[in-house]
């Protein structure tokens, strides 16, 4: 008689890596601690995986067996730029900024180069927007209304967000139902307030992904995948908080600037930099106002950085 028993294969969900094993769930719900063969690939939430249960000597283990072929990956090089997959079949990448800290036009960008280049769709979201007070002097609420109608005329959608307010987070969760999202921004910019307000359960859940693997839920280290009541998931990824994006090509880096993309096919030169060259479609649709400066100067600085 066989020790060990195989039993069908089944499709399963991510849920965390925890480096030797991961917690998966599976169709019916039920979540449970797998061990991934070691020929496969790094898993990463929100991974699709087929996995075998296993039974004998009395106890069952589950076994990941194949990883399925991701729609999309989000990944940074590390320090060895090498580049180490965040999270699997992401479909938009939601860049928080808020009036407290200021939000930094070129990280924003690079985060839209990282989403586009993977083929996710980056969306903005102002938040802390009942912070913003008309009476200041130092800021406007014109300020931030102009800075996403930048993003608006670019093409990237857009959302308004307070999690201190009823309907604060309306025009986000629109934007995320049926999509699987992951939250990036600066430090302070509520990123945990936000996965906070549209996981009011999320210390529960994580309780229960501890209890039912048998893994300590690490939450400051850890991506998590999460379904979400409404449809569609989110992926909280602590620490991501920046993208470098000097290893890509050039082609990647426009991939994150749609309005230079729409205007590039009208330039001279077929490999116009849309720097210095005669007869450039880009810096005339700059001139004109349909593509913005500060856009436009981060996409020389970024495309051309060694």
């Amino acid at each position: 008689m066989l020790d060990f028993a195989p039993m069908s294969t089944y499709p399963a969900r991510v849920i965390a890596n925890f480096g030797a094993s991961a917690a998966i769930i599976d169709d019916k719900g039920s979540i449970k601690r797998a061990q991934p063969l070691k020929k496969l690939d790094l898993l990463v939430a929100g991974d699709k995986v087929l996995c075998t249960d296993e039974s004998g000597s009395g106890e069952t283990t589950t076994r990941v067996t194949q990883l399925q072929t991701r729609s999309t990956v989000l990944a940074r090089p590390d320090r060895k730029r090498q580049l180490k997959p965040l999270a699997a079949n992401v479909t938009r990448l939601l860049i928080v900024i808020s009036p407290k800290p200021a939000p930094e036009p070129l990280l924003i960008d690079q985060f839209c180069i990282a989403a586009a280049s993977a083929g996710i769709q980056p969306v903005i979201v102002l938040n802390k927007v009942d912070q913003i007070d008309s009476s200041a002097s130092e800021v406007t609420p014109g300020d931030y209304t102009g800075l996403l109608d930048i993003y608006r005329q670019a093409g990237f959608p857009t959302a308004l967000c307070s999690t201190k307010t009823p309907a604060g987070l309306d025009q986000l969760s629109e934007l995320i139902r049926q999509q699987t999202s992951v939250l990036v921004g600066q430090s302070g910019v509520g990123k945990s307030s936000i996965v906070k307000k549209l996981l009011p359960d999320q210390e529960v859940r994580i309780g229960a992904i501890s209890a039912a693997t048998g893994i300590g839920a690490h939450t400051t280290t850890v991506s998590f995948w999460y379904q979400l009541e409404g449809g569609g998931a989110l992926i909280d990824s602590p620490g991501v908080r920046q993208f470098a994006v000097d290893y890509l090509q050039t082609q990647q880096v426009e991939s994150g600037f749609p309005e230079i993309q729409h205007w590039r096919d009208g330039c001279r030169f077929a490999d116009c930099t849309h720097s210095v060259e005669p007869d450039c479609a880009v810096k005339s649709a700059l001139d004109s106002g349909d593509i913005s400066k500060s856009r436009y100067e981060n996409f020389l600085r970024l495309s051309q950085a060694d």
